[in-house]
């Protein structure tokens, strides 16, 4: 469906808390604005949950949980609703990806080729996976014991605003299908996409409160999910200090936390790579989402024997790159989140050219698009790695540009960062291919590609990336408490 026959058909609601299977106010009755990154102007008003609405929503999931209306449905029946709940978000694709690019700012090809129907798949991939998990049986002397991984109860999902509708069903589903009832806080800025999933959940049948939403700030509703004694898991995906954060609040109850949390990835480019493929893919690395994701290439370690060549290539390539309204879909590039982050990034061009870094593109506004939170894809060149901009964590369509001379250099430099989230490696040599991912201590790793997930494998990071896996078999062993049973035949 177009734009503009989009436009006309999706009329954007104001946004309610999910608790018990209904929408309702916040307890406190008061609101908050989202806006429209590419206008900054408002969108919807939005239920300004704190933490009294936090300790209704986990009364009832508690509730719900305990009564075994989920929990102690059959898996197959579990699986049925789930899966309807990811045939329901298709057929709502076209409005999903449209309220998507304009909460998110994020261009709409993005958001309907992409962002939707991965969280359609994530809901059936769980569901399925839920049928075949493999419980372990043992027989010793007479003795048998077996391990029955049951859902671990209540679990608090705190998502962020890069990705928002992706990320929770990312975690939902899995959670879900594990058999526990949830609590989702969505991020402030970007919450009308993870509201509907309460419609999506209704009409595929979930049962009451085993789903519930609360928009609203992390420093009430955010510290009551992760502080509440009956919450027994918290996944959350958010920048590096919050995940601290959050570790502490949940130690207090000894809650089990899983985080995704920052990165600042390399993206080497070694000398006998095919240029061509690894131009086209770093600059999807980067400027995929505006740079507002966790795995972005934001370091390109190029080989110093093909570091002007590339860097021309690339910065050509950069050029050619269409950012504009994130609903036209002639568009590349959207606007950032909001004005606030948009004047972090270019702040970080400011400091980085400060400490002897050069500018080969960008660096500014948009010319034209003043009213929204526009920024020029930039490329800063002859970094070096000790800079703040290739240390920090922009979050943004900021690229640095850092030369390398040898394989062992590209590791130093790869592993010389307080995160370890992700990497890729350019290079046809395939021996070589191998020896540097084994190196680099990350915890996603591409060979001649970027951002391709195979949903069975170990999703997190390493050092400030993050603490735990998610993914296939990680996914139900985080959502699951693993119970031993042994008796004497």
């Amino acid at each position: 469906m177009g734009t503009d026959a989009l436009a006309e058909k999706v009329t954007i609601k104001d946004a309610r808390l999910f608790i018990d299977g209904e929408y309702v106010d916040s307890i406190s009755g008061q609101t908050f604005e989202t806006m429209n990154p590419a206008t900054n102007e408002k969108l919807a008003e939005v239920a300004k949950g704190d933490a009294a609405d936090v300790q209704r929503a986990i009364e009832v999931a508690q509730r719900t949980f305990e009564s075994g209306v989920w929990s102690g449905m059959p898996v197959e029946e579990r699986s049925a609703i789930l899966c309807k709940m990811s045939d329901l978000i298709m057929e709502k694709v076209d409005e999903l990806a449209y309220i998507e690019a304009l909460d998110v700012g994020k261009p709409i090809k993005e958001s309907r080729s992409f962002d939707i129907p991965r969280a359609a798949s994530n809901f059936r991939f769980f569901a399925e996976m839920a049928k075949y998990v493999v419980h372990e049986h043992y027989d010793k002397h007479n003795i048998m014991s077996y391990a029955k991984y049951a859902p671990a109860g209540v679990t608090s999902l705190i998502i962020p605003w890069n990705l928002p509708f992706m990320q929770l069903t990312w975690k939902a589903s899995a959670a879900l299908a594990a058999g526990n009832t949830v609590v989702v806080k969505p991020a402030s800025y970007t919450p009308l996409s993870a509201v509907m999933l309460g419609e999506i959940a209704n009409e595929a049948g979930l049962p009451p409160g085993v789903l519930n939403i609360i928009t609203g700030p992390g420093s009430t509703a955010g510290t009551a999910m992760t502080t509440h004694p009956n919450v027994r898991r918290i996944s959350f995906v958010g920048e590096s200090k919050t995940g601290k954060t959050i570790m502490k609040n949940a130690a207090e109850n000894l809650i089990p936390v899983s985080l995704e949390l920052g990165g600042k990835s390399a993206n080497i480019v070694f000398d006998d790579a095919d240029l061509d493929e690894a131009v086209k893919g770093s600059i999807d690395a980067i400027y995929r989402n505006q740079g507002e994701i966790c795995l972005a290439g934001s370091r390109l370690l190029i080989q110093e024997s093909i570091y002007d060549r590339f860097l021309e290539k690339f910065v050509e390539a950069v050029r050619k790159i269409n950012v504009g309204d994130p609903t036209d879909e002639a568009t590349d590039m959207g606007a950032l989140v909001s004005e606030s982050h948009l004047e972090t990034v270019h702040q970080y061009v400011e400091i980085g050219l400060g400490e002897g870094a050069k500018l080969a593109c960008g660096g500014k506004k948009v010319a034209g698009l003043e009213k929204g939170n526009f920024y020029e894809p930039t490329v800063l060149y002859d970094v070096d790695n000790k800079m703040r901009v290739a240390q920090e964590e922009i979050f943004g369509p900021v690229l640095v540009a850092i030369p390398f001379k040898t394989e062992e250099d590209a590791i130093r430099i790869a592993n010389d960062s307080i995160y370890g989230l992700a990497g890729v490696v350019w290079t046809n040599d395939i021996r070589r291919a191998h020896r540097v991912t084994a190196a680099v201590n990350s915890g996603l790793l591409w060979i001649n590609c970027w951002y391709i997930r195979d949903l069975r494998t170990p999703f997190g990071g390493s050092k400030a990336s993050g603490i735990g896996r998610e993914g296939g078999r990680h996914s139900f062993e985080f959502y699951t408490e693993a119970k031993t049973v042994t008796m004497k035949l």
